[in-house]
């Protein structure tokens, strides 16, 4: 069996604000995430030198309740999803893109104090994400 292509994202990192939760027009709750991920190294001048990216990141219906529910600004997360890419026109007819993770797996790993409960995962019984791109009646 050949593999064609693979588009998966691991990533491990804080939450650099609470999550965002709206709802599409069908009830479906989806969350905004943004989440960091830093490097640092030193010089050959032994300076020390630190970078940090950040990442969108979108969770679906279960998912995106649970990290209303249980995830805070700089809690330590992983993640597992796919890299994707929406094109909307804004109000002077531009077109625009965005890139961000939609993640199916999310993991507390800690946090920094303010927990809204004990350390959770993620509920087992949690539909999956369709892997089919049809979550994209998302209302902004």
């Amino acid at each position: 069996m050949e593999v064609y292509s693979m588009n998966k994202v691991i990533l491990i990192g804080r939450l650099g604000r609470d999550p965002e939760v709206r709802y599409t027009n069908s009830g479906d709750a989806v969350a905004n995430l943004s989440v960091a991920t830093s490097e640092s190294w030193k010089t050959k001048d032994g300076e020390k030198n630190e970078k940090t990216e950040w990442h969108r990141v979108l969770v679906f219906r279960n998912r995106a309740e649970f990290a209303k529910e249980y995830l805070n600004k700089g809690d330590l997360i992983a993640l597992e999803g796919k890299l994707q890419t929406r094109q909307w026109e804004d109000k002077n007819g531009n077109k625009r893109y965005t890139t961000e993770i939609q993640a199916f797996k999310l993991t507390p790993l800690g946090g920094r104090g303010n927990r809204k409960s004990p350390q959770k995962n993620e509920p087992e019984d949690a539909p999956p994400v369709d892997d089919d791109g049809e979550d994209q009646d998302i209302p902004f």
